[in-house]
């Protein structure tokens, strides 16, 4: 089989990074933020693993285990990785390249440029 993976065709967006991740631990979850303009499209190549998604409204758990399909991530949404199978190799292409500034790394501050205020006592 093959599949293409085109930049402003099959994505929407042009590929100016890529990356991938393989031999993680079982039980380690990965991401654990969000970025404020950077767009990401995710295939398992290898394997399976599971996606946390939240836009701070709604929660989504997606999984990932048909290399044929993408998942786009759009910016402003909080993504955790997950439940990798011992063989699994997610490749990332994003739209941009490592800007450290574009991380969301504390899901409090996530949550304050979303509107959501914390609880109060």
């Amino acid at each position: 089989m093959l599949v293409p993976i085109e930049a402003n065709q099959i994505l929407p967006f042009q590929i100016r990074r890529i990356y991938y991740m393989f031999k993680t631990s079982v039980g380690v979850r990965r991401g654990l933020h969000a970025h404020h303009k950077l767009r990401q499209a995710a295939v398992c190549i290898q394997g399976n693993c599971k996606f946390l998604l939240d836009d701070g409204k709604e929660q989504a758990t997606v999984s990932l285990d048909d290399p044929a399909e993408a998942l786009l991530i759009e910016p402003m949404i909080w993504h955790e990785m997950f439940d990798f199978s011992d063989d699994a190799v997610l490749l990332v292409l994003a739209d941009d390249h490592y800007d450290e500034s574009d991380y969301i790394r504390a899901r409090t501050e996530f949550d304050r440029l979303i509107g959501i205020k914390p609880d109060r006592l």
